[in-house]
């Protein structure tokens, strides 16, 4: 029924069965039979429908459901009409019908069991088109995870607790996803030709179509490049004999020259669209299969077809930035999301990729400018041909990239702006997109915003067992519980590392979030004794010493601290004084660039 109410509530507020058709159907139309409506099961469904709106769909996106801006639209002006009828419901009920309604597993109104939902894989949202299945960012999150436990970064304990599993348990079940699923070579390559004669055939039927790309993600990859790559970094005992690579490569090589049969052949015999198609299942069957040039340079030819659409083309481009991503190459991220040239990039620091040993290139300053960051080239796009879906997706990736150059201002207005619309599943999940914007907005939010978007947010409340350490950590600082603030730090600093977008920038963050607690402490006192302090931070005097005049003599707190005394008093420079030290200390640097660049230029 709650399916009903996203696709364009084709029975009204959702059919509740048999004798509620019409009057669903009335209420959808205006109304015209309010006595029916008013009945148990409409007035659940009406508050549903209205919560639902209100949220702009967030979860049904969540859950798999695909809609346009539309539907999206249809479903809250009907919600609302059926709203302004007389129905009544006081606040507890309303409560109980929204909570009822978020831990339910389905949009069923008659649905009683509420067991928790266990994590799935899910498919990547699409606009036009479904999305490509593969490359699985889920798998690469756990790949890292295996990485991080590998080289130490992360206790076996900590993995255990955030997977959920052993980690000899995880890498089996990664390589074996990776290579042949358990299966010999030689079972595991004829069950790949079925599928792939099923496609060259072209027999399945649409209902065929939608179950193989639910059951893509099941298959092994089969992918000997990726699976070559972990054995050397995860030091698996028991890898593939090379003739079994060998095996795989080749047969991937006679796939790849048959389903390019296809492309001739609809170049010859059939339109533009199959031609686009077969051109699709070419690159998306080198994603799955091949190394990441292979994908990339199949991807090219699919953007690179004549009389393509703008929104498939930057559908392309979006598969392409997922390849990039799965493989660590950040930097070529950003680059294929350009629509017809690169915008010029000064060089700057390398950071490798802990998985691939990909680099990315960090500006000088820091980060991307707003005026030259590819992404811009992709906006434009957008402009032109771009619908509400891909608008969020495109606004996710954007974010995404920002958080790989560490400029968290500029990812912390995308996250908290996407926290609703939420659509780009093939990046990440939910819960992980809630923990990003958690995160970024706790460094750069004001309290007064920090309260309404994220503590009290009703899309933040709906994940809240999934991410439990981190709402700690927004709530302990709102509410001025330093004692626990630095115990979740010591927690949270475990999932940062699992993660493979905030975990080269752990460090920084959870400097940043000390720095964050200690000034947030000080801007309440002229002068506070450092045994008080050390006493509210649940820390030793020496310990709180020691941080303290870290971060004071970098500049990053305005304080003194009278040891002598035991006694530290903060001062409050004026904004004026401020921005003219800044001056000089940016005008200072700006002459030693332009004497170095004139040492250079005499030569």
């Amino acid at each position: 029924g709650g399916s009903e109410a996203v696709e364009g509530l084709s029975d009204g507020a959702g059919g509740v069965g048999g004798g509620e058709d019409k009057a669903c159907a009335d209420g959808r139309h205006g109304l015209y039979d309010t006595k029916t409506v008013i009945q148990q099961k409409a007035r659940s469904r009406c508050v549903r429908s209205l919560q639902y709106g209100k949220s702009k769909n967030a979860e049904a996106i969540r859950s798999g459901y695909r809609m346009n801006q539309h539907p999206v639209t249809t479903n809250s002006v009907t919600a609302a009409q059926l709203a302004t009828t007389g129905i009544k419901i006081s606040q507890i009920q309303l409560k109980r019908i929204i909570e009822h309604f978020i831990m339910a597993p389905t949009m069923d109104i008659d649905e009683t069991n509420s067991q928790p939902k266990k994590k799935t894989h899910t498919s990547p949202s699409a606009s036009a088109e479904s999305a490509s299945p593969h490359p699985s960012m889920s798998l690469v999150q756990d790949i890292h995870r295996l990485v991080m436990v590998h080289s130490g970064k992360l206790s076996k304990e900590d993995a255990c607790q955030i997977m959920g599993m052993e980690p000899e348990a995880l890498l089996k079940i990664v390589m074996d996803r990776v290579g042949t699923g358990g299966k010999s070579v030689q079972d595991a390559i004829k069950d790949n030709e079925e599928r792939l004669k099923h496609k060259t055939e072209g027999g399945e039927t649409a209902a065929a179509a939608e179950k193989g790309a639910e059951d893509e993600l099941q298959q092994p990859l089969l992918n000997p490049s990726l699976y070559q790559h972990l054995v050397s970094a995860l030091s698996y005992p028991t890898p593939l004999s090379p003739s079994d690579l060998a095996a795989l490569t080749e047969h991937h090589k006679s796939s790849i020259s048959d389903l390019k049969s296809l492309i001739t052949k609809a170049q010859e015999e059939a339109g533009d669209m199959e031609v686009l198609a077969a051109k699709l299942t070419v690159a998306r069957y080198c994603t799955k299969c091949c190394s990441k040039e292979e994908a990339l340079e199949a991807y090219e030819e699919v953007v690179g077809s004549p009389k393509l659409s703008v929104g498939k083309k930057l559908d392309g481009y979006l598969e392409m930035a997922r390849v990039c991503s799965f493989w660590g190459d950040w930097k070529r991220m950003g680059e294929v999301l350009d629509k017809f040239h690169l915008c010029a990039q000064s060089s700057g620091t390398h950071c490798v990729c802990p998985i691939f040993d990909s680099v990315t290139i960090h500006n000088n300053c820091g980060s991307y400018h707003d005026d030259c960051t590819p992404l811009d080239q992709a906006s434009k796009v957008i402009e032109k041909g771009g619908d509400w879906d891909r608008r969020n997706r495109l606004k996710a990736y954007r974010a995404i990239s920002y958080l790989l150059v560490r400029d968290l201002q500029s990812a912390s207005k995308l996250l908290v702006d996407g926290i609703a619309t939420f659509s780009c599943t093939e990046l990440c999940d939910y819960s992980e997109f809630i923990t990003y914007a958690v995160v970024t907005s706790l460094l750069h939010l004001p309290r007064t915003e920090l309260k309404k978007s994220i503590i009290d947010g009703s899309e933040i409340l709906q994940v809240a067992n999934d991410i439990p350490v981190v709402l700690k950590l927004a709530n302990t600082l709102y509410d001025c519980d330093y004692k626990q603030f630095l115990h979740t730090l010591v927690a949270i600093n475990h999932h940062l590392i699992a993660n493979r977008y905030l975990q080269p920038h752990a460090g920084y963050i959870i400097r940043e979030l000390h720095v964050l607690g200690f000034r947030q402490f000080l801007d309440s006192y002229q002068s506070v004794t450092l045994e008080s302090m050390a006493a509210s931070f649940g820390v030793s005097i020496e310990f709180l010493d020691l941080q303290l005049s870290r971060f004071i003599a970098s500049g990053r707190l305005t304080a003194k601290i009278d040891n002598v005394g035991g006694i530290v008093e903060t001062n409050r420079p004026d904004w004026k004084n401020a921005r003219y030290r800044e001056m000089i200390q940016k005008g200072d640097l700006l002459l030693n660039r332009i004497q170095k660049l004139g040492r250079v230029v005499d030569l």
